[in-house]
């Protein structure tokens, strides 16, 4: 049958579909859908009943460096940096130090026990050694559970920013094995200038973004996705082409402008929301065409020896001495130790060996392929459990949407938001009066059991009731904590005791 446009479009339309319905059911099967992306690609290759014929590891690189740069835009967009900032220096220990020596740690194993070569160890544990937290919050999302302040923010921070690390290192190892650099040392130069240039290049792309959205006032609405999107794909091409890291550039880019007000902020993050999935699919769907299912078994024990040091030694070790010297609890460590998720990232960085003609680049990419697959079945399906066992989950709380009612314009601080009373918050049972709301809030309606009422300063909270507010970013995060906050105890008479923000 010859292949035309028609059929093509119709099998990938197909793919896409049924990736899209996989993802509800990842939800009630409790498992990641990135999980079921991947097998719906190795379902439809050549050893599935699909039958297609996969095998162009340039084009699956190609189509992960793209898709993850709009993943890692997508993250920064959509983390908070006044949730993120008091846990930026332990971040940045765990995405670099930590990522540094769980390679290490997996190398010295591999070159031990499977008798490697050091530069072929250090690489393999380079590849394995970026976790995708993205993944796990998916999985406790759709477990109902999240982790209390501040396991979430913390591990927010490491999964977007670990990426580059694990670039540097996986690039600068075949770079010895290639001959292309002769010593450890002439890695460091290269080190700074990535990290130096990437960061700069984001941080001010991040900004010129803002810029060129508030000042440009384009005809047609429709024309600002397609203005980020070409910025994205300019902010990484360029810091790359410059000597700079590009993924650092694209998450630093995005995290200025989430953070920044701009016009059709709502839209655009839904946008690239939207286009982070469908970049996640794709992936996932050809990263899984790529692996051959029936190379995995030779090396299904080695893999699965990897895998277990990996998640059981190497990012523990990592974990409790990089966070040393931190306030962290042994609980909370052990919960960061365990949220050693692998994702796509290692899968898409073990196509480099393949394309650098490094001689064992075959096994290592079903190793790396086995590994996440382990890592993903035993870690991604047992999160909830361990955040229960360890005391460390929190009720998910209900996210925070701008309300479709009205789009403030850019220039005004303040717009409407809307938040929901859980029924354990203390303001159950109090004035508004009495309940210290900063000085630019301002409650406009109430929701409660299906009607809708003005309040004023008598009115009286109650559990689940919608409040319709109009306020700026800096008062809603005060708010929602005071919302959020919990009673310790109640008095004989139901009323709080004391006051606990746990």
């Amino acid at each position: 049958m010859t292949l035309t446009i028609e059929y093509l479009l119709l099998g990938t339309s197909g793919l896409l579909l049924l990736s899209v319905i996989a993802s509800k059911a990842s939800g009630r099967l409790g498992v990641p859908a990135l999980l079921l992306f991947l097998v719906i690609g190795m379902l439809t290759g050549s050893d599935g009943p699909g039958g297609i014929h996969f095998d162009n590891p340039w084009l699956a690189q190609s189509l992960g460096v793209v898709a993850l740069a709009f993943i890692l835009f997508a993250g920064g967009m959509d983390t908070e940096w006044a949730s993120v900032r008091a846990q930026l220096g332990k971040g940045m220990m765990l995405s670099t130090l930590g990522v540094a020596i769980t390679a290490g740690l997996v190398g010295l194993f591999a070159r031990t026990i499977l008798g490697m070569s050091w530069l072929e160890g250090l690489l393999i544990g380079a590849i394995v050694s970026s976790t995708d937290a993205a993944a796990v919050f998916a999985v406790m999302r759709s477990r109902h559970v999240s982790l209390r302040s501040p396991l979430k923010p913390l591990l927010e921070l490491e999964s977007g920013s670990n990426d580059p690390m694990a670039v540097f290192l996986t690039i600068g190892l075949i770079s010895l094995l290639t001959g292309a650099s002769t010593s450890v040392t002439d890695l460091l130069p290269m080190f700074v200038r990535q990290m130096v240039l990437g960061a700069a290049i984001g941080y001010g792309i991040g900004k010129v973004m803002v810029l060129l959205i508030n000042r440009l006032r384009l005809e047609y609405d429709g024309l600002y996705p397609v203005l980020t999107l070409s910025l994205v794909l300019l902010t990484y091409s360029g810091s790359a082409w410059l000597g700079g890291n590009g993924f650092l550039a694209v998450y630093l880019a995005g995290l200025m402008m989430g953070n920044s007000e701009f016009l059709h902020k709502r839209s655009l993050t839904r946008f690239h929301d939207g286009l982070a999935w469908l970049m996640q699919i794709a992936m996932f769907l050809t990263l899984g065409l790529q692996v051959f299912p029936v190379q995995l078994v030779p090396v299904a024990g080695t893999g699965l020896l990897l895998a277990l040091f990996l998640m059981v030694v190497a990012r523990p070790v990592a974990v409790f001495l990089t966070l040393a010297f931190t306030a962290l609890s042994l609980r909370e460590k052990t919960m960061v130790a365990w949220v050693g998720l692998r994702g796509a990232v290692p899968v898409i960085l073990a196509t480099f060996p393949l394309l650098a003609g490094i001689a064992q680049a075959t096994m290592m990419f079903n190793l790396v392929f086995f590994i996440v697959l382990t890592s993903v079945l035993l870690q991604g399906t047992s999160i909830p459990l361990v955040a229960r066992w360890l005391k460390v989950e929190a009720r998910l709380p209900r996210r925070l949407e701008a309300s479709p009612v009205w789009n403030a314009p850019t220039g005004l601080k303040s717009g409407l938001v809307e938040m929901t009373i859980p029924e354990s918050s203390v303001a159950v049972g109090q004035r508004l009066l009495d309940l210290g709301l900063p000085k630019s809030t301002l409650v406009i309606l109430i929701g409660r059991k299906g009607q809708c009422f003005v309040p004023d300063g008598s009115t009286v909270l109650e559990a689940n009731d919608s409040l319709l507010l109009f306020t700026d970013q800096a008062s809603s995060f005060r708010l929602r904590a005071l919302l959020e906050a919990r009673h310790s105890f109640e008095g004989k008479n139901g009323s709080a005791g004391a006051l606990s923000t746990g």
